[in-house]
């Protein structure tokens, strides 16, 4: 078990504006979940959010757009984002998730500021047409290959408890791996009432063996992180994730659920005899 737990924060610098038809993501104006939307959070909502991360021991902090990839008002106002808290706390990592993105778009984003760059796969290529039908899962993959290109540290994951099969997972584990990615975000399904998927299968020991896999089928990754549904999930037996395999979690609130406070996080760790890393390996 890691010793030092990477912590990162997300924020949702725009919300609930797709129009793709992913079936697990609430942020589709198709499906009318009830959830916030709006085009761009205030710059001073942001910056409080990534102070708050900070002062609770967040080394990254991940700007979230919610479209299919990146336009040029979309990376403009990502690029403004990320030299505004470069200000007032240049100890944060700046990670960017706008979804697909050329590697021009990259390369600008880099002289931003921004540091790495998280695209997940969500599933296998094989699955993926199950799970959404308005783009493929190749270019999902070309993105990642155009982040390792540009220089920017590669975050890329994917998602348990969609419907997939065991040989979905292994699939889309042995994709990552030919990426070679820096850090392995975790998501589990949580169902919201709005959209077609059924509510996730798994249970907790499933859960945790999957991690476990994570861990075994990339190894190289320097972080396999535990993010979205980790409290539906986990529930009271989140601390066990560690023993797994996780050295990081996402600290506060997720996209469009609640995560819980951060001093609970902070005093799990501190319970378990964990130290939160101050610093990027």
């Amino acid at each position: 078990m890691d010793k030092e737990i990477f912590l990162c924060s997300i924020c949702n610098i725009n919300s609930g504006t797709c129009n793709e038809d992913c079936k697990f993501c609430s942020q589709s104006v198709r499906y009318k979940a009830n959830i916030p939307r709006y085009k761009q959070k205030p710059i001073d909502t942001i910056l409080q959010e990534a102070l708050t991360a900070r002062d609770n021991g967040a080394l990254g902090f991940c700007l979230v757009t919610a479209d299919k990839g990146l336009t040029d008002k979309t990376l403009q106002f990502v690029c403004d984002v990320a030299s505004e808290i470069t200000k007032v706390a240049p100890e944060l990592r700046l990670i960017a998730c706008n979804g697909t993105a050329t590697l021009e778009q990259l390369l600008v984003l880099k002289d931003a500021g921004i540091k790495a760059y998280n695209h997940n796969l969500e599933t296998s290529r094989d699955f993926y047409p199950q799970i959404c039908t308005t783009h493929p899962w190749d270019e999902r993959y070309e993105t990642c290959q155009n982040v390792n290109k540009s220089g920017l540290v590669l975050i890329t994951g994917g998602i348990f408890g969609l419907g997939e099969t065991q040989e979905d997972r292994i699939s889309m584990l042995e994709a990552l791996h030919s990426l070679n990615p820096t850090s392995v975000p975790i998501n589990f399904y949580h169902h919201n009432e709005a959209l077609e998927l059924e509510p996730n299968p798994l249970n907790i020991d499933e859960a945790l063996e999957l991690i476990k896999l994570t861990r075994k089928m990339v190894p190289n990754a320097q972080r396999i992180m535990v993010a979205g549904g980790r409290d539906l999930m986990f529930g009271a037996r989140q601390h066990e994730i560690f023993a797994y395999g996780a050295n990081s979690i996402v600290l506060g609130n997720y996209l469009t659920t609640s995560g819980r406070m951060m001093s609970q996080d902070l005093e799990m760790l501190e319970s378990l005899e964990l130290e939160v890393a101050k610093k990027v390996q």
